[in-house]
């Protein structure tokens, strides 16, 4: 038997990703992807280890002292015996219940807990560190709570413990793949956790070659969906950005919309996904520019902005520069002389729109009370109780955790494809209200926002302007890959 600390050894070959460029132009790609406006200052490191062993305890509600011990196969793994979340029980629990198996709660598994009652291994290969850190931490205090609601506290699904191994993947698709292989060579059934879209498009083909279930978190590529038979998706994807943002600009119909985004794969994706949706879909003309990503002077970009003559100016911004960026188009006079639309980030980033915030129109993926939920409160106060701070990424974690004890209760605790079989067509309330994991491709139907900001500085915070239903803002579906 092996402990929380020393997953036991399996044999199977581990099969590489596909190269980063095989999935190039596939869907809408990126909007908004791993972030829309980033400023977020958090170093991202944690204090607890992995794996962490989700077991039945009667601890009094406090976090347990740490047990740090080393992977031996990764300088990024933390061991931990005790989840801190595991220990809120039912105080975070109450909200919900009498929707137990819609919202993914304790329930009797189909195939009888095949496996007898083996832990559950799952590996979370998300972004501790490097510039995603912020949202990687968003989705682990996330998942914790979620975890905790959906066991009732147990720790367990269709009595198997679920045994988590965080890794840190930096931001760094081969550094993922490695993690992942690794963990997949142990006998890892689950992976889940990826921040970074270029890294779930590395991660998604090695899952599918290794049949384990792979659930995406904040990446938002649209490149994920209908990808393989064994991705999901826990949060939302970019053409759920781009109807959103479409809401917000009313008939945009030979309109001049300009994308101001980064000159990477992120950026370019940004533009296609408008070209897409907006110049396609709805008629109007799409130009762009881009920025280098090290790029410190953004005055130049704003300039060639603002000589555009846009009739909308569509903003996605990924990274530290973000308070720059608002800066140079509050002073050349952009936010003042157009309509400006962007996603709203997390809360480090509300203070950094300065005096162009409430000028800005705002896109939400989702903001602390938007979902107006018991759910969303069971969320909000698990992930308080803990310590943490809910934010823009959290329900990507806790939905994540949802996801995965239906997997093993509806499914399999040990075979992927059966629990892929028994993610396809689910419909539960989520922190964000009415989700559907649509069976035809995998896509995660959900509601979204639109939002103001009010005040600022420290002061300023978001509104709730709108909440679209998930068919309000439902990509179109595709055939799956493979």
């Amino acid at each position: 038997m092996r402990t929380a600390g020393e997953p036991a050894q399996r044999g199977g070959a581990v099969l590489a990703g596909r190269p980063a460029g095989a999935f190039r132009g596939r869907g809408a790609a990126m909007v908004l992807a791993d972030m829309a406006v980033s400023g977020a200052t958090w170093s991202g490191h944690m204090s607890c280890g992995t794996p962490r062993s989700y077991g039945v305890r009667n601890h009094p509600p406090f976090r347990e002292p740490v047990t740090m011990r080393r992977s031996s196969t990764s300088s990024t793994s933390r061991s931990r015996s005790v989840p801190a979340l595991a220990l809120l029980a039912s105080a975070v629990l109450l909200a919900g219940l009498t929707a137990c198996s819609k919202a993914g709660t304790a329930g009797s598994s189909p195939d009888g807990g095949k496996g007898g009652s083996a832990a559950v291994d799952v590996g979370l290969v998300y972004s501790r560190s490097g510039p995603l850190a912020a949202y990687g931490k968003q989705y682990l205090e996330g998942f914790n709570a979620g975890l905790a609601y959906a066991t009732h506290g147990t720790g367990k699904a269709a009595g198997h413990e679920i045994r988590v191994t965080e890794q840190d993947d930096a931001g760094d698709p081969a550094k993922a793949v490695a993690e992942a292989k690794t963990l997949i060579g142990k006998g890892t059934k689950i992976i889940a956790g990826t921040t970074d879209s270029g890294v779930s498009l590395q991660l998604a083909p090695l899952a599918a070659q290794n049949r384990v279930l792979y659930i995406a978190g904040p990446a938002a590529t649209d490149a994920l969906t209908g990808l393989n038979a064994y991705t999901f998706r826990s949060g939302r994807q970019s053409y759920q950005d781009i109807m959103t943002a479409g809401s917000l600009l009313g008939d945009s119909h030979g309109k001049k919309v300009v994308v101001l985004t980064q000159n990477s794969a992120f950026g370019q994706a940004n533009v296609a996904a408008v070209k897409a949706v907006l110049g396609d879909g709805q008629g109007a003309a799409v130009d762009s520019v881009l920025a280098p990503p090290s790029a410190g002077d953004l005055t130049p970009f704003a300039q060639q902005v603002k000589s555009k003559k846009p009739d909308l100016v569509f903003v996605a911004w990924a990274g530290a520069s973000a308070p720059a960026l608002w800066t140079a188009l509050d002073q050349q006079g952009v936010v003042g002389s157009t309509k400006v639309v962007t996603g709203l980030a997390g809360i480090a980033s509300y203070p950094l729109f300065g005096a162009a915030g409430s000028k800005v129109s705002f896109l939400a993926h989702y903001f602390p009370g938007a979902g107006n939920n018991p759910v969303e409160k069971a969320m909000l106060d698990g992930i308080t109780k803990a310590g943490g701070t809910p934010d823009l990424f959290s329900p990507d974690g806790f939905t994540a955790a949802q996801m995965i004890v239906h997997a093993v209760e509806a499914g399999s605790a040990t075979d992927p494809t059966a629990m892929a079989k028994a993610l396809e067509g689910w419909s539960f309330q989520g922190p964000k209200g009415d989700d559907q994991i649509r069976a035809v491709d995998h896509a995660l139907l959900q509601p979204m926002f639109t939002a103001t900001l009010t005040g600022t500085g420290a002061a300023a915070k978001p509104q709730l302007d709108s909440r679209l239903p998930k068919d309000a803002v439902t990509p179109p579906s595709k055939q799956m890959a493979g």
